[in-house]
Order: C-alpha cells, then structure tokens, then sequence
C-alpha cells in the first residue's frame, strides 16, 4: 500500500494515527468533509474521532455509475463491496466503505474503527471496521 496515493489527501490527517479530517463551523457544528475553497472561510479543520458506532449499512451489489475508479475495468470484474453509515458519537455521520467483515455479521450499535485501505491501483481511501478491541454493544 505504500506505492498508493491517498485518493483525497484533504480526507484525513497524516498522523502515525490518522483522523478524519472534518471542520468546525463557527456555530460550533461539525462537518465532514471539510469544506473547501470559499466555503472553508471561518471554518476550523477538526480531527474526527476514530471510533464510532454502525448506524446503517447494506451491500453495493453492483458496479456504481461513472464515474467510478474503483477496483476493476467493467461489470465482469466488479466486487460487492458493504457500505455503511458511521455514527460518531457528538460530532457527524459518515458514509463509509466497511471492511473485514460480512453483511450477516452487522449490527445496529457494533463498534467502529476508522481505517485506511486500497481503493484501486492506485489509491488509498478511508474505510470503517469493527472495533474487534470494543467488543459488541447494541444501540
């Protein structure tokens, strides 16, 4: 993976940890991602937690609409891939891939942890997995 380039590098910080990169408005709201251009005006870059809690998910079971650069050339070759939404607690939901785990194994509430991971060929990108350290809490 050390070949790869982020696919965003404004997406996430580069700690040895890194975070999600959000902003915080000046009404003290969170967003992610952080706004750019004029729209970043006022807005304070914010590390998002690493942690967070599955609040949705389902499979994408087909290769997405143009213009997609994951993994792949066409149809014939697309893998499914699980997307969810991660509740961070106190501060935004985020749409994610999911990884390392199987659609069945899911649950509402399961324990989150933020993670960076090949995209295609070229390019990293972020992905939530369960928490294995957190062990399972329902919502």
């Amino acid at each position: 993976m050390s070949d790869l380039t982020p696919i965003d590098t404004a997406l996430w910080s580069d700690d040895a940890q890194p975070h999600l990169m959000g902003g915080r408005l000046p009404s003290g709201e969170i967003v992610f991602p952080m706004p750019q251009g004029d729209a970043a005006r006022d807005v304070e870059p914010y590390k998002l937690s690493r942690h967070g809690k599955l609040w949705s998910w389902t499979s994408q079971d087909f290769r997405p609409k143009e213009p997609y650069e994951g993994p792949g050339e066409g149809p014939h070759d697309f893998q499914p891939f699980l997307i969810g939404y991660v509740e961070l607690p106190g501060e935004v939901i985020v749409e994610s891939r999911i990884v390392d785990a199987q659609l069945e194994d899911l649950r509402l509430g399961m324990p989150m942890t933020f993670c960076i991971v090949p995209f295609n060929d070229q390019h990293t990108t972020f992905a939530f997995r369960p928490d294995a350290d957190a062990g399972e809490t329902a919502a």
